[in-house]
């Protein structure tokens, strides 16, 4: 495990698992960082099998505790159980002798199949106190302390599956008890349907007898109605007699639809004739009497005459000639006396029209097609009257039909009331002769198919079930106790807990170890083998080696320079993280530089074996050049470190310098890699002026000591600034025993096996 050491601490941090290559971004970008800084909680809640698997490695004690302790009371409490014992009869049911009679009355009244009996009930009635008191008497002969609530709580009444059978059962610590109180319940119980029996027919009778008389009054009353009905109304069939008045109606109907077609006929052809005369019906009418009238007719002879030769002398003479004079004089002379003949003809009234008009000349045509009118308007007269007749008898007989209606409905509910009470009378009166049949013969009790036998094995504890769910409980309660334990720990415990939580890429596993300690020291002596040289590795350091190369797929898009290593508390691991990060880089062939920009508690200088005479503090608060100060590590070649310095009184304002922003430009144009090792963030900015300059931001959680809530908070104070793209570094992981990591560690730990031998 690598430590975090400090010059102010004696404490280590560790740094975490073997590397793996995690599906990593296409192109990263400040947005893309924080893809789950709103943390679900559902994700936080739920648990694969392998995240249960590894909290209950990590409790296994807090498991076996609880699931011994559940386990030993469980098995205590079953050994030092008194044993209880059961045993029962059964009773072949028959149905209950009023049940069987009011079942046969329900069947006659309403005609269907005889029902079944009804054993819910009936083992209700069984179990009340109507039943079992008389028995518990007899059985308080022998055991006195027994009640009510003794015996019927320890009976069992059930019905076996769908049979006539019931199943009466009895438990308790005295077997010579269980059997002496089930023989005296099977006696009681048999006893009890013979009784029912007997008393359920005389109920029956009585009832039966009971309800004949007001069946009878009940039909007297309907059949008197009846009568009263018909009479009242004159009623023999409401069937057929309403079926006339519909035949009636019908016809009506069918008249009035026959009479509106002729009157639409007639409406037609006086319209037509009018249309062809082109007068008036009073005008047609006097035309055709005056052309009857044979003086009316020469008078008007004679003045057509006059005019007629009225016409051509004026084509002759002059207005005011004799000859036209004579002419219209003659024709004054005769307008008078054909008025008057038209009065003579027609009466006053009728000659007060224009009489000089009207076409009065006998013209045959024209008098046919007056006739023809006349007549037509006559019969349209006539039909309309009728019309109104047919429509007044139409809305005469509907009335009479509603009315009739009504009667038979009332008729028809009068009648089926009758139907009903007479057929209820007829079963009633059925009912009554099989009731008395059936009592005049023998009543037939319950029989019982088994009694009860004097059990000899108990049927509780059950010693082995009791002991199984024991076990099974102490598990439960040992697996429940080990998660809300898990849940009540802040703490990251896996690279799956921190992945799942967080939703950051984890670029980077770093394996526990247990011997860091021992070997640190052999490893700052020895550099770190490079690939001209024997290969040997292991799953410490092929982790940084993975890390390194995950980083390079970290920003496809442009080429990784410059990167800040953080942490959010202290000891996780970051300073080690870096200077195993930038070894692993340079064996690759990278020019790389480590600076510890951490100018608060430096420690690159104590972890490379480094003076800290001259460092990253002069550098930027003097007036130096920068490569006099850098120095070149005996680890590598490739190797160059920049140590803190002197710690300033204000670090903050150093990092955040524009001369620390030329001096970071500087660097990626003289190095290939630049790994910037900053104090942790927690309550401190120094890690957010360098992040905004960098390429990637890598941060080193580790398992089992970094507060997630903690850890968290730190992340939503990075949210707020603009940094770079953020990875994850698990450090300190101890679970290897999923996936490639698994394989993985066990391939080194043979290496290294063969290779010791």
């Amino acid at each position: 495990m690598v430590s975090n050491r400090n010059q102010h601490s004696a404490s280590n941090g560790s740094t975490g698992g073997a590397g793996s290559t995690p599906p990593l971004p296409s192109k990263p970008a400040i947005a893309d960082s924080f893809p789950s800084l709103t943390f679900s909680t559902s994700q936080e809640d739920s648990l694969n099998l392998r995240q249960a698997l590894s909290v209950l490695r990590r409790r296994w004690w807090l498991l076996l505790l609880v699931s011994a302790a559940v386990t030993s009371s469980m098995a205590f409490r079953i050994l030092n159980e008194i044993p209880i014992y059961k045993s029962s009869f059964r009773i072949l049911v028959e149905p209950i002798a009023s049940d069987e009679t009011f079942d046969r009355f329900s069947q006659r009244l309403v005609g269907q199949s005889a029902s079944e009996l009804d054993y819910e009930t009936q083992i209700e009635v069984l179990r009340s106190p109507k039943v079992i008191n008389p028995i518990v008497k007899k059985i308080q002969e022998r055991y006195p302390e027994l009640d009510y609530n003794g015996i019927a709580g320890g009976l069992s009444i059930g019905r076996l599956e769908y049979t006539k059978i019931l199943e009466i059962s009895y438990q308790d610590v005295d077997p010579e008890k269980i059997k002496f109180i089930l023989d005296t319940v099977s006696a009681g119980f048999i006893e009890y349907s013979q009784i029912e029996q007997k008393t359920g027919k005389q109920k029956g009778l009585e009832f039966v007898q009971k309800q004949l008389p007001l069946l009878e009054e009940q039909v007297s009353d309907l059949q008197q109605k009846m009568q009263q009905f018909r009479q009242q109304h004159n009623l023999l069939d409401p069937e057929v007699q309403g079926q006339r008045v519909a035949d009636r109606l019908s016809q009506l109907r069918v008249s009035k639809q026959e009479t509106a077609a002729e009157l639409k006929a007639s409406e037609s052809l006086q319209q037509k004739l009018q249309g062809q005369l082109d007068i008036e019906l009073d005008r047609a009418i006097t035309a055709t009497a005056l052309s009857e009238a044979p003086r009316y007719q020469s008078l008007l002879n004679q003045l057509q005459k006059i005019e007629t030769d009225l016409a051509i002398e004026s084509t002759r003479f002059t207005p005011t000639s004799p000859q036209i004079q004579v002419l219209r004089d003659r024709r004054d002379k005769i307008l008078p006396l054909i008025r008057q003949e038209a009065i003579a003809v027609l009466g006053k009234e009728g000659a007060s029209a224009d009489i000089a008009n009207l076409n009065t000349s006998p013209n045959s045509i024209r008098l046919k097609l007056t006739q023809e009118l006349i007549e037509t308007t006559n019969q349209k007269q006539v039909l309309a009257v009728r019309e109104a007749a047919l429509a007044l008898a139409e809305n005469q007989t509907q009335g009479e039909m509603q009315k009739f209606a009504l009667l038979s409905r009332q008729y028809t509910d009068l009648q089926r009331a009758l139907d009903v009470a007479t057929e209820a009378l007829k079963r009633f009166l059925s009912v009554k002769e099989d009731l008395e049949i059936e009592s005049a013969q023998r009543t037939i009790s319950w029989e019982e198919l088994n009694s009860a036998e004097l059990p000899v094995y108990p049927i509780a504890p059950n010693v082995s079930r009791g002991l199984m769910l024991g076990v099974v409980a102490g598990l439960l309660a040992g697996s429940g106790a080990a998660l809300i334990a898990e849940k009540l720990d802040v703490r990251f415990h896996s690279p799956e807990d921190l992945k799942d939580n967080v939703g950051l890429p984890i670029l980077g596993i770093i394996p526990y170890r247990k011997d860091f300690k021992e070997r640190k020291a052999s490893e700052k002596a020895a550099p770190l083998p490079s690939f001209d040289r024997r290969y040997r590795a292991s799953p410490f350091l092929e982790a940084f080696r993975s890390l390194n190369a995950n980083l390079s797929f970290f920003t496809p898009d442009k080429p990784l320079q410059v990167l800040v290593v953080s942490s959010s508390v202290p000891l996780e691991g970051k300073s080690t993280t870096s200077v195993h990060l930038a070894q692993s880089a340079a064996a690759m062939g990278q020019r790389v530089l480590l600076v510890d920009a951490d100018l608060r508690r430096p420690q690159i200088h104590a972890m490379t074996d480094l003076p800290n005479v001259w460092g990253l503090s002069h550098a930027i608060s003097m007036d130096l050049e920068v490569e006099d100060i850098v120095q070149q590590s005996t680890l590598d070649d490739n190797l160059f470190i920049l140590t803190a310095g002197q710690i300033p009184p204000d670090p903050t304002r150093l990092l955040s310098s524009q001369k620390m922003r030329g001096l970071i430009e500087y660097f990626r144009q003289s190095y290939d890699l630049v790994i910037f090792d900053t104090p942790p963030m927690l309550g401190l900015a120094d890690a957010k002026f360098l992040a905004g300059q960098v390429d990637v931001m890598l941060m080193v959680v580790r398992l089992g000591w970094t507060d997630r809530t903690v850890f968290k908070q730190v992340l939503e104070n990075i949210k707020m600034s603009q940094t770079a793209p953020i990875g994850l570094v698990a450090n300190g992981a101890k679970d290897f025993t999923s996936g490639s990591y698994y394989y993985y560690n066990r391939y080194f730990a043979s290496e290294e096996d063969a290779l010791d031998s």
